[in-house]
């Protein structure tokens, strides 16, 4: 599995706006580029947003990344004004209660 995330400060006006973005972008996701799991957080006390997106493999993150498309964590910040900034992460351990 691999995880990126996208991060960037929003204003407090940019914060109330970034929700409504994640899920009109989210609420299409399906098939075969369609990563496992996908958040969007806020740091608390603080305007920093970040969208964390787990992926079944790297393969899977190369075929969306691939594929033509601006990613759609990309077009949510924009959506917003905000540039994110991307971090990618390979997991090498995992727990889950599930």
């Amino acid at each position: 599995m691999v995880i990126t995330t996208l991060e960037a400060e929003l204003s407090p006006e940019q914060g109330k706006q970034i929700t409504a973005a994640y899920n009109k972008q989210t609420s299409a996701l399906g098939g075969a580029q369609a990563p496992l799991e996908s958040f969007l957080v806020q740091q608390r006390d603080a305007n920093v947003w970040r969208i964390i997106t787990v992926w079944e493999s790297r393969e899977a993150l190369e075929a969306m990344r691939t594929s033509g498309e601006t990613p759609r964590g990309i077009v949510i910040f924009k959506a917003v004004g905000a540039e994110p900034k991307l971090s990618l992460f390979d997991v090498t351990a995992q727990y889950s209660s599930r």
